[in-house]
């Protein structure tokens, strides 16, 4: 089990600045954020000021061509007001797939532009 834990340790996240959306499991908010960079195993996210306190949260993002469950471990003010969230991910269960393609399959990235 060790080794299962080093070996995620040296997975390192890689730059991958796009639009997305985050949508909070339990709320079915949508908020739309950008994301800085990704690995397999979490995000990096920018969102707006306004976004409510999601730690520990179940998310599912949407970013271009990814789809990721994840949860939500961190989420930190900076000096421009705006947060970085930080997602571990999460493997996908029935109900989560089922979720995307009834819910989330219609979000529009193009709305984050507005």
């Amino acid at each position: 089990m060790s080794d299962i834990k080093e070996e995620r340790r040296q997975i390192q996240r890689v730059k991958y600045p796009t639009r997305s959306v985050l949508v909070d499991c339990e709320s079915q908010e949508r908020y739309y954020v950008k994301t800085e960079n990704v690995s397999p195993l979490g995000m990096g996210i920018v969102a707006d000021g306004s976004i409510p306190n999601l730690v520990g949260r179940d998310v599912i993002v949407v970013a271009e061509t990814m789809v990721m469950y994840a949860d939500v471990n961190r989420q930190e003010k900076r000096e421009d007001g705006r947060y970085i969230l930080g997602v571990s991910a999460r493997r996908f269960s029935d109900d989560v797939l089922r979720y995307l393609f009834e819910h989330i399959a219609g979000a529009d990235l193009d709305e984050a532009e507005k």
